[in-house]
């Protein structure tokens, strides 16, 4: 089960929640996991910021933080997810909006899935099957 959570924001514009959670339990499907207990919830920057401050000891903004709390195949966690950063990494990659939140959103899950993204070989791995599922998520909805 997946659940999406807003906090200190509105809904966010153009997102599909239902739509967003089937996808995404297709890709931890494909993986081969399955999914018991995950909550997504978008929020402002300063409610990540103190996350990361507080739980990792980094006093900088992110686009998303992780918690995994995964046993075997079975998936379960929390994924919180800066609209501001998420918005300012769209414009400077001169990505849609849109297309960036599913791309925060399945590396999110990817993490869960135990992707890494540490060295550049994870990085690059990670991109992949983020540009994988992307495609493969586009091409059904449209």
């Amino acid at each position: 089960m997946i659940e999406v959570h807003y906090n200190e924001i509105e809904e966010v514009p153009g997102v599909n929640s239902e739509l967003l959670v089937l996808w995404l339990l297709s890709v931890a499907d494909e993986e081969g996991f399955t999914c018991e207990n995950i909550n997504i919830v978008f929020c402002s920057d300063l409610f990540l910021l103190e996350l990361n401050k507080r739980f990792l000891a980094h006093d900088y903004f992110t686009d998303i933080i992780t918690f995994d709390y995964c046993q075997g195949k079975i998936v379960s966690g929390e994924l919180y997810i800066s609209m501001e950063r998420v918005r300012d990494n769209a414009d400077q990659l001169n990505q849609d909006f849109i297309n960036e939140v599913n791309r925060v959103c399945v590396h999110g899950i990817l993490h869960l899935c135990g992707y890494g993204d540490k060295s550049s070989e994870e990085q690059w791995k990670m991109r992949s099957k983020e540009d994988y599922y992307l495609n493969k998520y586009v091409s059904r909805e449209t």
